[in-house]
This record gives C-alpha cells, structure tokens and sequence, in this order.
C-alpha cells in the first residue's frame, strides 16, 4: 500500500532518479520533473500529497514552483538545497515549507524526513491528537512559523513509519496507543521516541 503521492523535482538528473528510486523502494507514489514547468503540469493532473523541491532551476524555481501549489492546490511543500544563505532561508519560511533539508544527505536520510513530513499533516488534522495535546503541540503551529526541525509528534510518527512499514495513519494510533499505556500525553510519548533516536545517533551508541 502506498504510503503517499509525492511530486520530486529536481533540474538534476542523476538527484531526480536516486530520489525518486529511493522513494519508490521506501513506499511512496513518486511523479517527477526536472523543471518547474513540467512539475506544475504535473501537480494539476496528478494533485500529489506532498511536493519535495530543488530550490535552484533553470526557469521557473523551487520558489514559483512552491508558490503555486500553495495559492492553487493547497500542497503541502518541502525543499532540498545545497544553498542555506540568509535570503534562502528567509524566502522558505515566506513560503511556509513543511521542511527544508540541505544538501548533501542521502536518500536513508530524507526518507524519514518525508515520511515525518506526511505525518505532520496527519497529526495536525487528527481531532485525538489535538485533545491529547492541551499545551498545543508544534503540529498546530500557525503556517507562518518555520519548522526548522519538525514538531515531535510529526517526527516520532515517521519513525514509527520507516521503523514498522506502517502508513502514517497507523503509526499515529501506535504513538497514540504508546502514550496511553505508558501514562504520557502525546507530545511527551513524541518526545521521549524522538530522544531515543537522538541518543542512538550519537557517535558512541552505534550498534
């Protein structure tokens, strides 16, 4: 079962191909462009679930492109970029990114940033995860604000995706149920999965 349709654009093709094979083995509905033209073409026909965006094309940018889909169709978006200048990053939180990833990572590395990202507009819309969250959790943060890191909930959802091959409704109810039996409200449950991996990662705890 697919895990969600994504658009991927990227003027490169040798980063278009490794990013769409690798979302493809990892579950997810891949439509990609190497141009923002085609990439629009392509949202209007197809109306993907997410976009992940190069910033810097020939032609219409990762930015047109960006704007688009949220003025038109109301797309959740992401971008991947080499570039991390003060007017870059100004420009994306302009735009209101779900997520904005610096180039050079590999694709085991934006597969869970994707997977979080899909989970993130779960978890805003989930009504549970809104009661069980009284301290307003990040996931219901204005768009305005940008998630630099995404929110704790969204991020131990796709965890729990990538972890399990779970789509991110179930991943959710997994957290949910976590948190439940563990006595922990969800942003906590979040918090706690979401130091686990930190701790993990740190040089030293490799297995």
């Amino acid at each position: 079962m697919s895990k969600g349709k994504i658009l991927v654009v990227d003027d490169d093709r040798l980063v278009l191909a490794t990013l769409s094979y690798g979302l493809t083995q990892a579950g997810f509905e891949v439509i990609d462009a190497d141009n923002g033209d085609d990439a629009i073409l392509l949202a209007r026909e197809h109306r993907p679930e997410l976009a992940l965006l190069d910033i810097r094309m020939e032609g219409l940018t990762g930015f047109d492109v960006a704007a688009y889909l949220r003025e038109f169709l109301q797309t959740p978006f992401m971008f991947l970029s080499a570039f991390a200048d003060e007017a870059t990053v100004a420009k994306v939180k302009e735009l209101g990114a779900v997520a904005y990833l610096v180039k050079p990572l590999d694709i085991s590395q934006i597969v869970p940033a994707v997977e979080a990202a899909f989970a993130r507009s779960t978890a805003a819309a989930a009504p549970a995860a809104t009661s069980a969250a009284p301290a307003a959790p990040a996931a219901a943060q204005p768009p305005s604000e940008f998630p630099t890191q995404l929110d704790a909930t969204a991020m131990a959802v796709g965890v729990l995706m990538h972890r399990y091959s779970l789509p991110r409704d179930e991943a959710l109810a997994r957290l949910m149920s976590l948190a439940s039996a563990d006595g922990h409200s969800l942003p906590e449950q979040a918090r706690r999965i979401v130091d686990a991996v930190e701790l993990l990662a740190r040089p030293g705890h490799a297995a």
